[in-house]
């Protein structure tokens, strides 16, 4: 498994960085399907909880990525 920098115009970033913002948005999205049928009201700490489902698609994410040879998609 290797993670390499990638090449976003010119600017080298750390591979984390699409992938936290990419877990991100679908925990927004997720968030907004629990709002929406008003699941969070029986989680005992919403915020404890929106951060654990946050965890698991980051490492998951990350364990594709890695599963898949560590490459991730260069925009240049």
């Amino acid at each position: 498994m290797s993670f390499t920098e990638i090449n976003l115009f010119g600017v080298y970033v750390a591979p984390m960085a699409p992938m936290l913002g990419a877990s991100w948005l679908i925990v927004v999205i997720l968030r907004r399907i629990a709002d929406r049928f008003s699941l969070l009201r029986y989680v005992w700490h919403p915020g404890l909880f929106i951060f654990a489902v946050y965890m698991i698609v980051l490492s998951s994410m990350v364990l594709f990525v890695a599963s898949r040879g560590g490459s991730w998609p260069r925009l240049t």
